[in-house]
């Protein structure tokens, strides 16, 4: 049953990913006018709006007009439910779960706007590192932090960063926003022209402030390995010529989430060896 509640809130949030997707990257407010839809402009039915069943009763199509109704719509509604029922399965109930609920919801949201208009709003990437040191803090036991800094001098610092998540999440965001910017910054010095948005930038520093350094570390080498893998796919697609920019928020995205549920490299690497 908690399974199932999990899912239904999940899927009921998902519904309202659905609008901030739509609305966010073209600047329209994601609370007024109610849901409605976006050829005829009618008003959505409360009944019509229920997540993956509203679609399914009105088989794809607006009620009004008959416009067909795009399955992203059901298909971020379900992969909102299922993030959440698997992480409720890893990490049960608890700031932890919220946390990785909140970055997970954010991501699909940043991933379906920057597939699209190639953007990442500053409207989710500000927040979300302010929200994932929110959440560092709530998890840190300020007792033991307090005995902790006087302590950091000659002592294994990584492991004193990694055991406090309040300075996890700190030098997750100086990590995270520090590296990508400087491979951008350098990029453009050598070429002369962008390489990778800013928007990549404070993407990579709200990653850090959820997931830490060691988070940022596997981030940046599994979504380089996808981005070189789908690059690599697309050139050989346009035989030879790569005229078509790739988003790279989508590819941080899936580096992240795979992050929160494999622990990171050690984990993977330990199982690969115990096989």
């Amino acid at each position: 049953m908690i399974e199932i509640t999990v899912f239904i809130f999940a899927s009921v949030i998902g519904s309202f990913l659905n609008v901030c997707i739509y609305r966010l990257p073209r600047g329209k407010s994601i609370v007024f006018p109610p849901s409605h839809c976006t050829n005829c402009e009618s008003k959505i039915k409360p009944y019509h709006n229920i997540p993956i069943f509203g679609y399914l009763y009105l088989k794809g199509k607006c009620f009004n007009c008959k416009e067909k109704i795009s399955l992203q719509y059901p298909f971020v509604e379900i992969i909102s439910g299922v993030l959440a029922v698997f992480l409720y399965g890893k990490y049960g109930l608890g700031l932890e779960f919220a946390s990785y609920l909140v970055l997970c919801l954010s991501l699909i949201v940043i991933t379906f706007i920057d597939l699209e208009f190639m953007i990442i709003p500053n409207v989710i990437t500000f927040p979300g590192i302010l929200i994932g040191f929110l959440f560092a803090a709530l998890q840190t036991d300020w007792n033991i932090f307090f005995e902790v800094i006087p302590a950091i001098p000659g002592n294994n610092f990584g492991q004193i960063i990694s055991a406090t998540p309040i300075l996890n999440s700190l030098f997750g965001i100086i990590l995270g926003g520090g590296i990508l910017f400087c491979i951008a910054y350098v990029y453009k010095l050598i070429r002369k022209i962008d390489g990778m948005g800013m928007g990549d930038v404070k993407l990579l520093a709200m990653l850090g402030a959820f997931l830490g350094p060691g988070g940022v570390v596997f981030i940046i080498f599994v979504s380089s390995l996808i981005g070189t893998v789908v690059g690599v796919s697309l050139m050989i697609y346009y035989k030879g010529t790569m005229k078509y920019a790739i988003p790279y928020g989508p590819f941080l995205s899936l580096a992240a989430i795979a992050f929160i549920f494999t622990g990171g490299l050690s984990p993977i690497l330990e199982k690969i060896f115990q096989v």
